[in-house]
């Protein structure tokens, strides 16, 4: 992978929105990139400020970050759940809301169908929380909101989702449900 090159795909996949790769997305756009050259040139475009290592596997076009800041959290933890479905909610909904005053502090709270776990990032922390419910009801209880990438919990299921999932509800501001 040389300079170029990343260059001109950074700047053809920033033409179509997209920002956050994940490092079989690189791998793609280098075909040809052995597996340990392929490594040494990640590291080698990160040291150079073309990518930035968001976590393990995920890659941000340094250029294009700082024009879609309120997303690339969003989209980071889209790229680290390929394939399962995922929307904001508990704290960071809430918090939006205005039905809870405490306001997470570069953290994103997501329910999805995959894993949970937490990812540290440059960005912010992502926290994932497993959810066993079915994709309609999830499709029911969410919003899509454009030029966002993920889906947005509605007021009633953030709330639901907090209690299901045994967090702290005293925080939660009854007058504003």
């Amino acid at each position: 992978m040389n300079r170029i090159d990343l260059i001109n795909h950074l700047a053809e996949l920033e033409r179509r929105s997209v920002f956050v790769l994940s490092k079989k997305d690189l791998e793609k756009l280098f075909p040809n990139e052995a597996e340990k050259a392929m490594e040494k040139s990640l590291q080698r475009m990160v040291k150079d400020g073309l990518l930035v290592k968001a976590t393990r596997g995920v890659y941000v076009n340094a250029a294009a970050a700082s024009s879609n800041a309120s997303r690339v959290i969003q989209e980071i933890a889209k790229v680290l759940r390929p394939g399962k479905l995922c929307y904001v909610s508990l704290e960071s909904m809430l918090s939006e809301y205005g039905v809870i005053s405490q306001i997470p502090v570069s953290r994103l709270t997501v329910m999805t169908t995959g894993a949970s776990g937490v990812h540290e990032t440059p960005y912010g922390t992502i926290e994932f929380t497993h959810t066993k419910r079915s994709v309609p009801d999830i499709l029911k209880r969410s919003v899509y909101v454009n030029e966002r990438p993920l889906r947005f919990a509605k007021k009633q299921a953030a709330v639901q989702d907090l209690m299901r999932v045994g967090r702290n509800t005293n925080m939660i501001d009854y007058d504003e449900l």
